[in-house]
């Protein structure tokens, strides 16, 4: 994925690097303001990080000799906070063109909830990386339902993939007229694919097939990050 984005300006690149973008832009804006940046200075250094990857072709850098996509992504935005970006450099806001909408009020609404106000730079940016895999997963598998016309499934289901909030199994099947046993059919099947979509979002942004474990492992371990 980070290949197509880097090497062409075809429709299938500019939608993979949109989705690159999507993922990513809230995981560095968290980074950025626990750096110690105010709201605005945040949203121009994220604009202007962003802007400047693009400008620079700097995606060709991420290869796939370089390892994971994400710690190429915070390295840069690093170095790039710390070598720039006063006032009189920063992107007006609104200026430039983007190949995303940013929701930077919804960001600053976002970040004024995040938990655990010890934790580094980096550890935010872990974090808030996998929540975004999570719901970039979870989002691909409702769509899936969807195409399918069982979006109400979906919804009646989601919650077993949750955080421990689960209904009786004969609840939902009462909902949706059906046995308890198609409901535990469904639930198993919804976690095949669920896992599926999390796995193909992490082999996106790594070097191989064998890395995916260690990336799964690595994302469980930040969202464990201060329980």
């Amino acid at each position: 994925m980070v290949v197509q984005a880097a090497t062409s300006e075809s429709p299938e690149s500019i939608s993979a690097l949109a989705d690159l973008c999507e993922a990513y832009w809230y995981p560095l804006y968290t980074f950025v303001r626990r750096k110690g940046y105010d709201r605005v200075e945040a949203e121009d250094l994220t604009q202007a990080f962003f802007a400047e990857l693009l400008e620079k072709k700097q995606l060709c850098v991420a290869d796939q000799q370089r390892g994971k996509f994400r710690t190429f992504l915070l390295s840069a935005l690093d170095h790039f906070v710390n070598k720039q970006w006063r006032a009189q450099q920063a992107l007006k806001r609104g200026g430039g063109e983007s190949i995303i909408s940013f929701d930077f009020q919804t960001a600053a609404e976002q970040y004024s909830n995040e938990p655990f106000h010890e934790w580094t730079p980096e550890k935010i940016f872990e974090r808030n990386w996998a929540l975004a895999v999570l719901s970039k997963a979870l989002a691909s598998v409702r769509q899936q339902y969807i195409d399918n016309e069982k979006a109400d499934l979906f919804d009646q289901l989601k919650v077993y993939l949750g955080d421990g909030r689960q209904v009786p199994y004969k609840t939902v099947a009462e909902t949706l007229g059906m046995s308890e046993g198609a409901i535990k059919v469904a639930v198993h099947r919804l976690r095949e694919r669920y896992g599926e979509q999390l796995r193909l979002q992490i082999a996106r942004t790594v070097e191989s097939a064998s890395d995916v474990n260690q990336e799964l492992h690595s994302l469980m371990q930040a969202l464990k990050t201060g329980d």
